[in-house]
């Protein structure tokens, strides 16, 4: 059994509050991680506005979920869900880089900027904090790898984490001795070098193991890629070797679900799925903005939405496309129908933050919250587990 220090851990509430649609961007926010957030302000020219559609908590509640995204630009991990009284919660968390997230009810793993972390839901069933949240996600380790730019992550069947790593082009795995270790690289990567050559970026994970990873070209030379961003894209089977689909545009974000396997074919601005006897993409729906970060739940898709930075996206279809479509690109995510092809919910972002990279659905889990890099929290935020036999206590 776990047991708390000086966590305010209480049994669920009923709400006083009417039922609302509002985000709430500080909600459960310590005073160390407001003060982090009052100094990044003075130095923006504006505050983030984020906005939501409506009823998107009823949305949540009814199918049992919350989610999770990084902004590597802001160092920031958001998490969305709703609180008992129907109102949104927006929780935001501070952590250098924070790129690619895979989580559930009982933990989340996030890479950063030179480690992977991983979070704990230290709350039992039953118990809330603060009144509000049903899920606390607390750092409880750091796998130190270097500046390495991890990029998606997976958890495989035996639990162990699995991750993209780009800089040195090959999934890797966290080492107990060294900063990682390679166990996947594609066929065209001559040898295991700190060059970015074709950006391995996204994994796709089937029954436990790593199946499917999304490539910006097959480039063999260091930032080969740049140059083949247009339509070099390709999607590899890690078992076999071989290329399944090609001709895509900076590609991102595989996804086995329902019998397909859906890609963001980003440069393009759509959504679709391989076509496995041609080796094509199959455009489904278009979303305004550059796509990173999807979550297949039901028969929803998850899709987070950056900005594109001109200076390195310039001249992709995308453009023509948002142009085509008198439309202006969004950051933020995007709930799809894939029914229908209709958008049903969405969340935006609107300000200083731009870019989005990865996104996770936590099933089961209505209202979280999580405990920051940098938060004092992390100093009394303690838990401990007895195996002595003796009456339960708490620490000091």
């Amino acid at each position: 059994m776990k047991h708390m220090s000086n966590a305010d851990v209480t049994e669920p509430q009923e709400a006083q509050k009417p039922d609302q649609e509002v985000i709430d961007p500080t909600a459960g926010d310590s005073e160390a991680d407001k003060g982090e957030a009052s100094q990044q302000q003075q130095k923006q020219p504006e505050p983030v506005k984020k906005s939501c559609s409506a009823n998107l908590a009823g949305w949540m509640r009814q199918n049992q979920l919350s989610v999770a995204f990084t902004s590597y630009q802001s160092g920031r991990v958001y998490m969305v869900g709703a609180e008992p009284g129907g109102k949104l919660s927006f929780h935001e968390r501070i952590f250098q880089r924070a790129m690619g997230i895979v989580g559930n009810q009982k933990r989340i793993y996030m890479g950063g900027l030179y480690q992977v972390w991983r979070f704990e839901n230290v709350l039992q069933p039953g118990q809330v904090a603060n009144k509000i949240f049903d899920a606390c996600y607390v750092p409880r380790n750091a796998q130190f790898t270097g500046e390495v730019d991890i990029h998606e992550l997976g958890i495989q069947k035996d639990g162990k984490i699995i991750f993209v790593n780009t800089k040195y082009n090959c999934l890797a795995e966290p080492s107990l001795t060294h900063s990682f270790r390679v166990i996947w690289k594609p066929e065209f990567i001559s040898k295991i070098v700190p060059e970015d050559r074709c950006h391995l970026n996204g994994l796709a994970m089937v029954d436990g193991k790593p199946k499917y990873v999304t490539a910006v070209c097959k480039s063999d030379t260091i930032d080969g890629w740049r140059e083949r961003r247009d339509n070099g894209g390709i999607i590899i089977d890690v078992e076999t070797n071989e290329i399944v689909c090609e001709g895509l545009s900076m590609p991102h974000s595989p996804r086995w679900a329902n019998g397909k396997l859906w890609v963001l074919n980003s440069g393009t601005g759509y959504l679709g799925y391989v076509d496995f006897e041609t080796k094509s993409f199959v455009p489904y729906i278009f979303c305004p903005g550059f796509m990173r970060g999807l979550q297949i739940h039901g028969d929803h898709a998850i899709v987070g939405l950056s900005k594109p930075r001109y200076e390195r996206f310039e001249g992709l279809q995308l453009d023509q496309n948002l142009a085509d479509k008198d439309s202006e690109a969004w950051c933020g995510v995007q709930f799809i129908n894939l029914k229908t092809g209709t958008v049903d919910h969405w969340i935006r972002l609107d300000g200083p933050v731009t870019e989005l990279f990865d996104l996770t659905v936590l099933p089961g889990v209505r209202c979280p919250m999580g405990i920051g890099q940098q938060s004092k929290e992390n100093l009394t935020m303690v838990t401990y587990e007895d195996a002595t036999g003796t009456k339960a206590g708490t620490g000091g």
